[in-house]
This record gives structure tokens, C-alpha cells and sequence, in this order.
């Protein structure tokens, strides 16, 4: 009967997964719908602007489609009737299409320092996840398998940090910021970001899944403290390295806050920064709002797809009972 039961519930909880994905997914999609909307284009057959930029209700998918395929089938028959000239003007409209389609990336990059402030954030938020990948883990690894007196108190005094608001802590950074005179270059927000309390507490929760017998094999194998912890407890902290990689990545690449109050040269801005003046240049400009954030979006995506396998694993195995 039980099995039976659970039959029958399968479908409906699937069913509501993928209407919950979808709701979740949908103001994504309609951010790269927007980017690619036509804007500001004359459409001369139809003697008409054709704009779905700011249209009501908004559009939900790229309307240059149709308008594309439509004029691309007006060339076709325009051809088989041998009327050249309009079948040239139909193929130059489908051109104006395409430009005008990507025409808010192709801004982007031809106007602004986006290139800049999105090779800002890579690099930044590579070298920020790795400082925090290599001292959490060694944090986490020394609070998880090394037996010393205070050991816990440690412990729980870098947990209880965590209840700190971040806002709390903005002034004081400032201060010392400014007195080791960083303000205005990426130091200031790498520095900050070295370590990070959450993976400390991640990272020592997954290390308790390792078996001490592994370690204790390996000194007496001869294996110095730092090679036990490079070539045995690293790879097999692989899924939980992942997932604290991930939040990690994802944490730099959207902060804003800190970036905006530290940077005041524009070719040091992140791409959340520079995006936030291009707001205020552009009000009116959806297209070119949507484009930024598209390409915002980008690459949250692609590292949550290559890594998604071992940030699943890292979060299920990570809760260990001491």
C-alpha cells in the first residue's frame, strides 16, 4: 500500500516542482527576453515604430522572431516572382532586425567600460575564492581534526560572528582601509574578503566525513602535516570545496555595497558598480538594462551547471554530527 501510495504522489510532486522551476526561472528568462526585444526601429513597409521594449504587458519572447521570419518569407516570395528590389528591401529589413536585436550588447561594449568591469569581477572573484577555498579549509581542517584545549570555544566564537550584520562592520573596515591606503584600488576589496566565516563552519563540518584513519595512515607513512592536508584532505574535500567555491563566487561577483564605496575610478568598478551607473545614465533604456544584467547573469550560470553535480553532494554530506 505504501508503495502504491507513493505512485501516486510521484507525478503530483514532479508536477509541482516544475511549475515551481518555472515561476523561479521566469524573471531570468524575461531579463534575456528584454535584452533581445526590438527597441527604436522603423518598420517603413508597415509605416510604423516597432518598439516591444516597453510594451504592456511585456513580451515574453524576443518579438524580432517572428518579425524576422516574417520578412525573411516575404524575401522568398518576392524572389520566386522575380521583384528583386523587394526582395533586397526585405533582406536589409531582416539585417536592421539582427543589428537591432543584439544591438543593446553590441552597445555595451562599444560605449561603455563593460568589458572592464566584467574582466574586474572575474578576476577578482577567482582570486577571492581561492584565498577562501585555501584558508577555510585549513581552518576547517585544524578545528575539525587537530585536538587542542579552547578548540571548541575557538569554534563558537568564530561562529557567533556570524549573527554580526555586515553594515555593522562597514565603517571600521573603512577606517582601516583608508589608513593602509587602499582606498580606489582592488586591494580594498580583496583583502576584506580573504576569509569568510561561513566556510570556515562549512568546510569544518565536511572534514568531520573524513576518516581519521586515513590521515593517521599517512604519518605513519612518513607524511609531513602539510602534505597530509594537500594530497589527502583536499581531494577528498572535492564536493565541499565546490559547493563553498560556488557561494563564494557568487557572493563577490554580486557585491555591490563595499565596491561602490571604495571605488571611485570607473576602470576599477565591478560589473554590479558599473551596472548601477549605467542605470543612471540610461533611465528610459530597458534594452540596455536588460543587456547588462544578462550578461551579469552569465556566468552564475555557467558555473552553477559545471558544478552543480559536486555543490549538491557538498551541501548533503556536509552535515555531520560531531
Amino acid at each position: 500500500m505504501k508503495t502504491t501510495s507513493f505512485k501516486m504522489k510521484k507525478p503530483i510532486v514532479y508536477t509541482l516542482l516544475i511549475v515551481f522551476s518555472v515561476v523561479s526561472l521566469l524573471p531570468l528568462y524575461w531579463v534575456f527576453s528584454t535584452s533581445l526585444q526590438l527597441s527604436n526601429y522603423q518598420d517603413e513597409e508597415l509605416d510604423r515604430p516597432v518598439s516591444y521594449v516597453n510594451s504592456n504587458p511585456p513580451k515574453m519572447y524576443p518579438m524580432g522572431i517572428p518579425e524576422y521570419f516574417e520578412h525573411w518569407k516575404k524575401a522568398r516570395d518576392a524572389e520566386e516572382q522575380n521583384d528583386m528590389e523587394q526582395a533586397a528591401y526585405h533582406r536589409e529589413t531582416m539585417s536592421h532586425i539582427v543589428d537591432n536585436t543584439f544591438s543593446g550588447f553590441k552597445t555595451l561594449f562599444e560605449k561603455n567600460n563593460m568589458g572592464r568591469w566584467f574582466f574586474n569581477s572575474f578576476y577578482i572573484g577567482v582570486v577571492v575564492t581561492v584565498g577562501i577555498l585555501l584558508f577555510d579549509s585549513m581552518a576547517g581542517y585544524v578545528l575539525a581534526k587537530k585536538r587542542f584545549p579552547g578548540r571548541n570555544l575557538i569554534f563558537w566564537l568564530i561562529i557567533s560572528t556570524m549573527m554580526i550584520p555586515g553594515q555593522v562592520t562597514l565603517v571600521p573596515m573603512f577606517i582601516m582601509i583608508r589608513e593602509l591606503n587602499l582606498m580606489d584600488t582592488h586591494w580594498a576589496l580583496i583583502f576584506p574578503d580573504l576569509s569568510m566565516v561561513f566556510g570556515v563552519f562549512l568546510m569544518r563540518q565536511f572534514m568531520y566525513s573524513i576518516p581519521n584513519e586515513l590521515l593517521d595512515a599517512a604519518k605513519i607513512d612518513g607524511a609531513s602535516e602539510w602534505k597530509t592536508y594537500w594530497k589527502i584532505v583536499m581531494p577528498l574535500a572535492k564536493p565541499g570545496l565546490a559547493a563553498l567555491g560556488i557561494f563564494t563566487f557568487m557572493n563577490v561577483w554580486n557585491s555591490f555595497l563595499w565596491p561602490i564605496i571604495v571605488l571611485n575610478n570607473s576602470d576599477l568598478y565591478t560589473l554590479p558598480v558599473g551596472l548601477k551607473t549605467l542605470q543612471d545614465a540610461n533611465l528610459a533604456s530597458f534594452k540596455l538594462l536588460m543587456s547588462g544584467a544578462a550578461i551579469a547573469a552569465i556566468p552564475m550560470i555557467i558555473v552553477f551547471l559545471i558544478f552543480q553535480r559536486h555543490f549538491v553532494k557538498g551541501l548533503t554530506l556536509g552535515g555531520v554530527k560531531e
